[in-house]
């Protein structure tokens, strides 16, 4: 029952969805007051929209895609992700070792449940996308969160990774494009992460459905390409790049040498028929939505929609005395930092409820995201610029002269 109790708090607190900020915006919704959502990157609410085209495809097929796929997915969506695959220099991806799901959210717990025993670690970074450590938990296992260094750009800190190795860690987790910092790993600290897997024989977990919202000419490395000799899951989806996150498509690929991992790998099979299948209608956009990438290279180019929004909210955020952020090279999020001695910061939770009460913004605290000093919170920058501004001066003149009860 214990075990259970940490589960679902961690779940409570992870995701945001009935811990007491959501609870409260809810409320406050109930109660007819508009709530500005920052806490969730989901494009629709903020005007973005899937292409016509993928809709109409989408519309096309629903007739054909009526009964169960295979379990792993339908043929012509595996082909496309495998050619995907071979474009990102991942290595040994057959059709066989690729399976779809209803986002990639499915697949992370799936991917836990087929590995863990009760006491087994994974290495997951902090701050963390949330469902990772929750997943793990559920699993049985336990997250042992290694640092992302805000001094170092976000990058992941290798020297804290090798020294929470232990007999019983399993894998490691990446999640490259980083959320909730929008950092971009260089390839000189994903070889070394290579080489820590290599040499304690750990599975790679590489969560890469941003590596299409890259800026500034940034290019994104896979880091199973460079693991040829190594178990690499890489996990990705449509949700974010093509704007459709309620259509839930995603998908992961197991590369490299998988004769090392048989056991596991049956074991993920096996899950993956017990749920029949991901969404059929939804799978048949994966081939064509995969070869439509101008509309995402739009809106991270100079001028576009997603980068203009980036730029804007990098520029609010360091305006405010006592904030400072660094300045995110992909995704649509970003991860300030509060002088927690000028505000009397001690618990970032109630820091995320005075804003709401006071100025109706909603956004997700630091500690929902598995970082342990109460001195940080993620901003998802969707919303158009105008409303950016209104939230920036928002947050600026509460801060002006907030102190936190003690």
């Amino acid at each position: 029952m214990r075990k259970f109790e940490k589960s679902v708090k961690l779940n409570n607190v992870c995701y945001d969805i009935r811990g007491p900020v959501m609870d409260e915006a809810n409320r406050m919704i109930a109660r007819g007051e508009e709530i500005l959502k920052l806490n969730i990157g989901n494009p629709a609410p903020f005007g973005f929209r899937a292409p016509d085209s993928l809709i109409e495809i989408m519309s096309g097929n629903l007739t054909n895609t009526e009964g169960y796929s295979d379990s792993k997915g339908i043929v012509s969506a595996r082909e496309a992700i495998k050619k995907y695959d071979e474009k990102k220099n991942i290595p040994n991806v057959t059709i066989d070792d690729i399976y779809t799901g209803n986002g990639v959210s499915e697949l992370i717990t799936l991917s836990m449940q087929g590995l863990l025993d009760y006491g087994d670690e994974i290495l997951v970074p902090s701050p963390d996308y949330p469902l990772w450590t929750a997943s793990v938990t559920l699993a049985g296992g336990t997250a042992v969160h290694y640092i992302c260094d805000e001094e170092s750009n976000w990058y992941p800190d290798v020297k804290d990774i090798e020294r929470k190795i232990t007999p019983r860690t399993k894998g490691i987790v990446v999640i490259n494009p980083n959320n909730p910092t929008g950092a971009l790993y260089p390839k000189d600290i994903l070889e070394e992460i290579v080489k820590l897997a290599r040499m304690h024989d750990l599975i790679i977990f590489a969560d890469e459905i941003y590596d299409r919202l890259v800026m500034d000419g940034k290019k994104h490395t896979s880091i199973a390409s460079l693991a040829p000799d190594l178990v690499c899951i890489t996990y990705n989806g449509l949700s974010k790049s093509h704007l459709i996150a309620g259509y839930r498509v995603g998908w992961m690929s197991i590369s490299g040498d998988k004769s090392q991992a048989k056991g596991y790998i049956e074991g993920i099979k096996l899950l993956s028929s017990m749920r029949l299948c991901s969404n059929v209608p939804a799978q048949s956009l994966i081939a064509p939505a995969l070869e439509m990438m101008g509309e995402t290279e739009k809106l991270v180019a100079p001028g576009g929609r997603v980068y203009q929004q980036r730029e804007c909210i990098v520029n609010l955020i360091n305006d405010i005395p006592g904030v400072s952020v660094v300045k995110p090279e992909a995704a649509f999020y970003c991860f300030p930092k509060l002088d927690v001695k000028k505000f009397n910061i001690h618990d970032d939770e109630r820091f995320a409820l005075d804003v709401l009460r006071k100025k109706k913004i909603l956004f997700t605290h630091g500690g929902g995201f598995h970082w342990e000093t109460p001195d940080h919170f993620r901003i998802v920058y969707l919303p158009e610029m105008e409303v950016l501004k209104k939230a920036g001066e928002s947050l600026k003149e509460f801060l002006a002269d907030y102190k936190q009860a003690d």
